[in-house]
């Protein structure tokens, strides 16, 4: 596999955690979440809620999982991570965009063709959300 699409090693990758990435294409940039399923394979989603696109659902320590779903701190909604689909919240019935991703060799891939490169972490240093304000 290609390291320029390396995004982490697979056992970083739990089912009650996120581990965040960027996706590179020319200069065009996106932020993806990389998390297990309950078959144990790894699905890749796009970091933000489909609510209001500036909101992370990862800020950098792992987006909020709770009983197998991702929760938008921002405002409460839910999706299945199975899916990907919104269950609960203001954008109930939309569902998370997904990226291609492979496991291989002890490590997962970026192995969607829109994308040139991965690297783990966040696209910028700041937050584009006002953060949280749903405690669980």
């Amino acid at each position: 596999m290609d390291e320029e699409r390396r995004i982490a090693a697979a056992d970083e990758v739990s089912a009650d955690e996120t581990v965040v990435f960027t996706a590179k294409s020319g200069f065009e940039t996106t932020e993806g979440i990389l998390t297990r399923r309950d078959d144990g394979s790894v699905i890749a989603f796009t970091n933000y809620c489909p609510h209001w696109r500036d909101v992370r659902l990862d800020t950098g320590s792992s987006a909020l999982v709770r009983n197998g779903e991702l929760v938008c701190q921002k405002h409460g909604a839910t999706f299945e991570k199975q899916s990907g689909d919104c269950n609960f919240g203001p954008c109930e019935g939309a569902v998370l965009d997904t990226f291609e991703v492979t496991v291989d060799d002890g490590a997962v891939y970026l192995t969607d063709d829109e994308w040139d490169a991965a690297e783990p972490g966040l696209s910028e240093e700041r937050d584009l959300s006002s953060g949280g304000r749903i405690d669980f």
